[in-house]
């Protein structure tokens, strides 16, 4: 089996690349950037990515939507550190086939991997209870926002200020100043400080 691993921190790559050729008879490509992955993954064509969504040059997001363009049968498992539903959902509504975050044990990394290959979906755990009870319990006021947005929400949340942002989605400082005052709109906040106070408590309801 051939996986692309697409993570820009090198000790998540080789951690996974580790784990998966240990236990897996697996052969492992490794990119660091979109551009990296999206050229990788035309040349070799693997069986999985396994693709994390903070990447410093574009969004996670835009990137699996592209991969699922190049190839619609692309078996795609999100790694990430988001574990909120509304990541979760976003993400295979724009075509992954599994979703599971960097706090999952490593046997479950490997069950979502097997599955994937196989041609099965696969979504952790626990962030699976979460995603029935978001949706059977309510409303979340991110299903408000477009792909895009939730992509700026959550950059606001990670400390990145509008000229990061704007670089990292490939769109113009006003852009992203013009999308802000939309999320701000759609989420009934004032202030920016507002609408990153509110990305914690959505990672955390008890503060």
């Amino acid at each position: 089996m051939k996986v692309l691993i697409v993570d820009d921190h090198v000790i998540v790559r080789e951690g996974a690349r580790r784990l998966l050729s240990s236990m897996l008879k697996t052969t492992v490509i490794e990119a660091s950037s979109a551009p990296e992955a999206i050229a990788l993954f035309k040349e070799h064509h693997p069986d999985l990515v396994l693709l994390d969504l903070n990447l410093p040059d574009a969004s996670g997001l835009e990137l699996l939507r592209r991969l699922t363009l190049i190839d619609r049968d692309a078996r795609i498992l999100v790694l990430s550190m988001h574990a909120e539903p509304v990541y979760v959902g976003r993400a295979l509504k724009a075509g992954a086939r599994g979703y599971v975050s960097k706090m999952a044990s490593a046997n479950e990394l490997l069950t979502a991997v097997r599955e994937i290959a196989a041609g099965g979906r696969y979504v952790e755990r626990d962030i699976a209870a979460q995603l029935a009870t978001s949706q059977y319990g309510g409303i979340n006021p991110l299903e408000r926002l477009t792909m895009r947005e939730v992509d700026v929400f959550r950059l606001l949340g990670e400390g990145k200020n509008f000229s990061t942002i704007a670089h990292a989605l490939g769109v113009s400082y006003k852009t992203v100043a013009n999308m802000c005052s939309i999320i701000k709109s759609k989420l009934g906040v004032e202030q920016t400080s507002d609408l990153i106070r509110l990305t914690y408590q959505m990672r955390d309801p008890q503060n």
